[in-house]
């Protein structure tokens, strides 16, 4: 099934199976669990970026931690760091909770949050390209496991109804003008037909009443 991290198949394929797991359970409502499973994404990304730089860290809030103390300040890296903490807490809490709140909209966040931080890691950290910048997170194909039509693709299906719908009207008139055309041309001919018979039955009644005239007069 297609799922919004298929982009990160061939940079890290373990870290696709897990965030893509996190999809599953959120299409199956298990929201709590889905936010633990970004969590752990986020974490082993976290493990990934510090590689060697890693030294005695030993949890997440270390990492991050260490993360933060090495970041240049960039806007990309503030904001790789701001989804981090948020994957984190939220899914410190999912784990910890004693009552399931069902929270999808946090679920949601959590995995939107996971889509940027995937997309942070792929294009800053392994150097891949930059047009997976121009991804969205496609929340139809979360649900139904179906991607959606780009805008461009709507309006060429919607083209090609609205040409196919117009030429079934054509069709559909051009087929009632010719059996009102063919019913008018039976009229046409019917009258003409009728109108003959008329006249030859008329001629035939003269030359009968002729022709009696003729003999009346022969016989006097």
């Amino acid at each position: 099934m297609t799922t919004n991290f298929d982009f990160l198949k061939k940079i890290d394929y373990d870290l696709y199976e897990i965030v893509s797991d996190a999809e599953k359970l959120y299409r199956d409502e298990y929201f709590e669990q889905s936010m633990t499973q970004t969590r752990r994404f986020a974490e082993q990304v976290c493990k990934n970026v510090l590689g060697d730089r890693r030294k005695n860290e030993q949890t997440f809030d270390d990492m991050l931690a260490t993360l933060k103390d090495k970041s240049s300040g960039s806007e990309e890296e503030k904001e790789f760091l701001d989804d981090l903490y948020f994957i984190k807490k939220h899914g410190n809490f999912s784990v910890h909770s004693a009552k399931v709140t069902k929270d999808g909209t946090k679920a949601l966040e959590c995995l939107q949050r996971a889509f940027e931080t995937a997309i942070n890691y792929a294009v800053y950290y392994k150097n891949s390209s930059k047009n997976i910048l121009n991804l969205h997170y496609d929340i139809e194909l979360l649900v139904t496991g179906e991607k959606d039509v780009s805008l461009e693709e709507k309006y060429r299906h919607a083209k090609k109804k609205f040409s196919t719908e117009k030429n079934i009207k054509i069709s559909k008139k051009k087929t009632k003008n010719k059996q009102v055309y063919s019913k008018k041309t039976s009229q046409k001919t019917q009258a003409k037909t009728r109108t003959i018979s008329v006249y030859w039955l008329l001629v035939a009644v003269s030359a009968v009443v002729s022709f009696l005239i003729i003999l009346f007069m022969l016989i006097l």
